[in-house]
């Protein structure tokens, strides 16, 4: 018996020994049939023709070396495709001033771009005179840009303690002596005692006299004469300190409604033969990099020069405009004179423009949160809109408002993982 269980062991150690040598015999296929209805649970693999299964590692099912070549290749294709992108997501979008347009041909204008200035408007201010001789007073605290009102007094002349003597007093003598004399002169009329030239005479001197009194007795103030604003607005410049000695008529200050103001700008001779196309004109000012649109603001043009200044190279073209806004009469300004239309062109707000070293991108929308770096070569602008003349197609969906954040986010790099793509 022990015999026996010794062969037995004998004979499996040998067939284990066989079967190492030989990994085919683990795997053995009588007939296609037999490899067709064989079981490849978890094993699923579909063989090419002319492909020899022998030659295929199996054990242990074990794919590494394997050759998945077609899904590598496709994946590469894909990461090519999109390595450009930038992910700008809805998240990050909803925590700035985002938007994006998309972009179809219309009709832009010509733009000539130069410089000018605000002007008022003629009649649209005046100039404060001093009514007596004496020292100023401001009648309150007095700066340029205080708004004021028609009638309200700004100044107080007082004159009683110069050498000159009271004004006041001296005009209400003057008066007072004028009428006596008138008084007496139309008795003597009636019984021809003077002529009429005399008469005449003694009446005009009494009429200015009276003219000056009421003029100075109507504003009359415990600090002496009081000079109102003939208008209502705002004190556009100060022109004498207080505490100055002032004589009648001497300008005291300037007020301006700025209900209406000029813009003025000057042309370069080159564009001599363009005036006559120019029709309105936008404008953008210095202190708050504001663009104006005179079209909305009930703009006109009200003239444009023959001929250039003197010593000069520019023509002057000027525009009267409502002041709806906060224009500052006197500041210089950009303008961009509008002239003949171009039908069917790409533009964009001047805000999706980004400016690297001189050369000028945009962001295009690719998917809802996918987004490509684009240049561009912009044409003229008009202070709002800039139009493309190459790197743009009827269609594009371009960031016109946050480009500069999705320029930052450009700087992360990679596509998140996950992300996917709906072209």
């Amino acid at each position: 018996m022990r015999n026996i269980i010794i062969t037995l062991i004998s004979i499996s150690l040998a067939f284990y020994s066989c079967k190492n040598q030989n990994p085919t015999l683990a795997h053995t296929h009588e007939t296609p049939e037999g490899h067709a209805e064989h079981d490849h649970e978890g094993h699923n693999h579909e063989h090419k023709p002319g492909e020899k299964h022998d030659e295929h590692n199996h054990e242990g099912h074990d794919h590494e070396g394997h050759d998945h070549g077609g899904k590598t290749e496709q994946k590469a294709v894909s990461a090519s495709e999109h390595s450009d992108e930038i992910i700008f997501t809805k998240a990050q979008a909803a925590k700035t001033n985002f938007k994006v347009e998309e972009i179809l041909p219309e009709t832009f204008h010509g733009v000539i771009k130069t410089t000018g200035q605000i002007l008022p408007a003629p009649g649209d201010e005046s100039v404060i005179v001093a009514t007596s001789n004496g020292i100023v007073s401001y009648n309150k605290t007095l700066t340029e840009g205080s708004a004021v009102q028609k009638g309200q007094v700004l100044f107080n002349i007082a004159s009683r303690n110069i050498a000159e003597g009271d004004h006041y007093s001296k005009v209400k003598a003057g008066y007072e002596k004028a009428r006596a004399e008138y008084e007496r002169a139309v008795i003597l009329i009636k019984d021809k005692i003077i002529s009429q030239r005399e008469f005449e005479t003694i009446r005009l001197d009494y009429e200015n006299a009276k003219i000056a009194f009421e003029a100075i007795s109507g504003n009359r103030t415990a600090k002496g004469v009081g000079v109102t604003s003939p208008l209502t607005g705002y004190l556009k410049n100060l022109l004498i300190k207080e505490g100055e000695y002032i004589t009648v008529g001497q300008p005291l200050a300037t007020v301006s409604q700025n209900k209406k103001l000029v813009l003025r700008a000057e042309v370069s001779e080159k564009h001599y033969k363009s005036l006559n196309l120019i029709r309105s004109a936008n404008f953008k000012t210095p202190y708050d990099n504001k663009v104006y649109v005179l079209s909305e603001l009930d703009g006109k043009l009200l003239s444009f020069g023959k001929a250039s200044n003197t010593n000069s190279f520019y023509v002057p073209v000027s525009f009267e405009f409502d002041n709806k806004g906060d224009v500052i009469p006197g500041s210089f300004v950009e303008v961009f004179l509008i002239s003949a239309p171009i039908d069917n062109t790409l533009s964009i707000p001047v805000t999706a423009l980004t400016n690297e070293m001189g050369t000028f991108y945009v962001y295009v929308q690719l998917d809802e949160e996918g987004y490509r770096k684009q240049e561009v070569t912009p044409g003229m602008n008009d202070g709002r809109q800039v139009q493309i003349l190459k790197g743009l197609k009827a269609g594009d969906r371009v960031v016109t408002q946050g480009a500069y954040q999705v320029k930052m986010a450009s700087f992360s790099g990679a596509i998140p993982h996950g992300h996917s793509h709906e072209h």
